[in-house]
């Protein structure tokens, strides 16, 4: 687990975009934190370090964004909104995660059971007016049956 603090937005918007480097075509990153703490402003990063040459925004209200860059594919998912696993399945997501893109999902724990294990997780607590601490940690290596 990594654990990295942020000054500011901007930071955290840098941090955003040096995670994306770690991540592999599939990949999918459920990202926590409370109302402020910086989630739209660690997507805008990794957007940027797909290539998307237009502004990432929170998809509080549609559910879901898809920022296709130049290098990768980015899809944004915000289930805030959704009270169950089953309302955050008929958006469609299971699909999008399924597939080659890298896929983000701000309010994981909408999902309960149903949010893949293999998930990276990143936490953004905050810790100040304007600091934040930034957990990552990726997920368990798969292991091979006997």
């Amino acid at each position: 687990m990594d654990l990295i603090t942020s000054k500011n937005a901007e930071e955290t918007r840098r941090i955003g975009a040096q995670f994306l480097a770690r991540l592999r075509p599939g990949d999918i990153v459920a990202l926590s934190g409370d109302l402020g703490a910086g989630k739209t402003h660690f997507v805008k990063g990794m957007a940027d370090a797909c290539g998307f040459a237009g502004e990432a925004t929170s998809p509080t209200f549609t559910l879901l964004h898809e920022y296709a860059g130049s290098r990768s594919t980015l899809w944004h998912a915000d289930l805030y909104r959704l009270d169950s696993p089953e309302d955050c399945l008929s958006t469609g997501i299971e699909e999008i995660w399924c597939g080659r893109d890298i896929t983000v999902i701000e309010w994981p724990d909408r999902l309960g059971s149903l949010l893949p294990s293999d998930a990276w997780r990143v936490d953004i607590t905050i810790t100040g007016e304007h600091t934040r601490t930034i957990s990552i940690t990726p997920p368990l290596p798969k292991t091979t049956a006997l």
